[in-house]
């Protein structure tokens, strides 16, 4: 009888320690991603949406003032709520898409991203602030038409033609559109000019394709590069480091924080927050670079102050703040989920495979390397094999051949194209360690994206997301018990 009450005493007061604020508000971002995501299934009118952004606030409010154990259950449905209260607006907004569906429209819109070419040769046109028939309908449109080299990102275009379902994050698609008009305001995107005009010298001074692939590198271009290149960064599993995401910010941030540190620690965070603007602004902002952006710069911030994020708070902050702003990514974009799952790979499993298997020996470039590629990859696995039923077998591999050398070919790649600027009549010899770097990495991973069996066809069912993703998150939990490691000791700007 005294062991049964010893236990009732020790429940009592777990339920009553005392939990730290950030942990709060960690659980309660996890419930916003949560009722954002739900939204989509479960409208509940505008009525009821006031009511529960209301409700959810004063739950997570309470949450945080009584800060206790047992008040974690509270902060989540506080967070519920305000994600589903979210997610209702933007599907209300949406509705009218429903009675437009199958029917020939005429609508404005403003093109969100880079222009592609599809398989068809037709141009493919992502687009936002959409307008039929003069009437704002908010989300947004894939849609494809005829070959429109000219059009270009925040162009204002005008399409004519069949509304279809959508998919992902795209309220409807229009495919074989007909472009009746385009016009570029001005001063127009003052970023993708100034992205174009330094892409022009890097051309001038650097031959392709390892002109497109430096571009790559440095700017995120990856829609510029040849298709057959393409086609080998996917079999090598290295299409990551020639899109904007976080490993290409990272590297920049980096660069920055540590060349003006010796100035003065303000120095250098005026500087790394300029390069997270810049490149955001050069690149767009896709779900990725939402992600990246918004990671780097609270963790720039942290890094000023003193302070650092634990990865577990870190991680769901980030995503309630980007479910927040554009809800559609929790209801099915593949390049968020990438990009969350890689991003908990680096930050939670790594570090602590690391610290599992080499204690505290220091850490070798290389090694590092494999780790972080293995454990981003380990993440991103079961997304990528339910979604496109494909995985490279190469990419280990392939990152430890090419990723030591990003960050060179990314400052050769810059300093090529201020000399195809300011000195074109000597870019191509001031270019000539640039195109060797890049020269070694195209043939690389040519060769290695070449390989017959580098990429392998596995399809699995959501359960065996399922069980995979528990599998790894147990393994994850096992070595944090093992080792105790604390990590919050790691940092991407450091």
């Amino acid at each position: 009888m005294g062991g049964i009450k010893q236990q009732l005493r020790n429940g009592i007061d777990l339920l009553r320690r005392q939990i730290h604020p950030s942990w709060l508000i960690a659980v309660a971002c996890s419930g916003i991603v949560l009722g954002v995501a739900a939204a989509r299934y479960m409208p509940i009118g505008s009525f009821g949406a006031i009511a529960w952004l209301m409700t959810g606030t004063s739950l997570v409010l309470f949450a945080l003032i009584r800060a206790r154990t047992w008040v974690v259950p509270i902060a989540i449905l506080g967070g519920f709520t305000i994600g589903m209260w979210r997610g209702c607006v933007v599907t209300e907004g949406v509705a009218i898409y429903d009675g437009l569906l199958g029917k020939n429209v005429m609508l404005t819109g403003t093109v969100n991203e880079d222009t592609d070419i599809n398989q068809r040769g037709q141009t493919t046109l992502r687009l936002r602030d959409v307008r039929v028939d003069g009437q704002p309908i908010g989300g947004m449109i894939w849609a494809t038409t005829k070959r429109a080299d000219y059009v270009h990102r925040s162009d204002h275009v005008e399409l004519h033609g069949k509304l279809t379902t959508g998919f992902g994050t795209f309220n409807a698609t229009m495919y074989g559109a007909e472009l009746k008009k385009t016009v570029r305001p001005v001063p127009g995107d003052v970023a993708l000019n100034v992205r174009d005009w330094f892409g022009d010298g890097v051309r001038s001074a650097v031959n392709e394709p390892e002109s497109s692939l430096g571009l790559g590198f440095l700017l995120g271009q990856r829609r510029s590069l040849p298709p057959e290149l393409d086609t080998a960064l996917k079999a090598a599993g290295l299409t990551h480091i020639v899109v904007a995401s976080g490993y290409n910010l990272t590297i920049l941030v980096r660069l920055a924080r540590r060349l003006f540190e010796k100035v003065s620690k303000y120095m250098a965070l005026l500087a790394a927050a300029t390069m997270i603007v810049g490149f955001i602004g050069i690149t767009g902002l896709s779900p990725s670079m939402s992600r990246a952006g918004l990671v780097a710069g609270l963790s720039l911030l942290a890094w000023y102050y003193g302070r650092r994020f634990h990865p577990l708070v870190l991680l769901p902050f980030a995503m309630a703040v980007t479910v927040l702003v554009q809800p559609s990514y929790a209801w099915g974009d593949l390049g968020w989920q990438l990009s969350f799952a890689a991003f908990a790979g680096v930050m939670l499993t790594a570090p602590l495979i690391q610290s599992y298997f080499f204690g505290d020996k220091s850490e070798r470039t290389l090694r590092r390397i494999l780790i972080e590629t293995v454990s981003a990859q380990v993440w991103t696995l079961p997304i990528l094999l339910f979604s496109f039923g494909q995985v490279s077998v190469v990419a280990p591999l392939a990152n430890i051949l090419i990723l030591p050398l990003v960050p060179l070919a990314m400052i050769l790649t810059f300093i090529a194209g201020l000399a195809g600027i300011l000195l074109p009549a000597v870019d191509h010899i001031i270019g000539i360690p640039a195109q060797l770097v890049l020269v070694y990495m195209t043939h690389t991973t040519q060769y290695v994206g070449g390989l017959s069996w580098a990429m392998q066809n596995i399809q699995i069912t959501p359960i065996i997301v399922v069980c995979m993703y528990g599998a790894i998150i147990a393994a994850t939990i096992y070595m944090y018990w093992r080792t105790r490691l604390r990590l919050e000791q790691t940092s991407l700007v450091e």
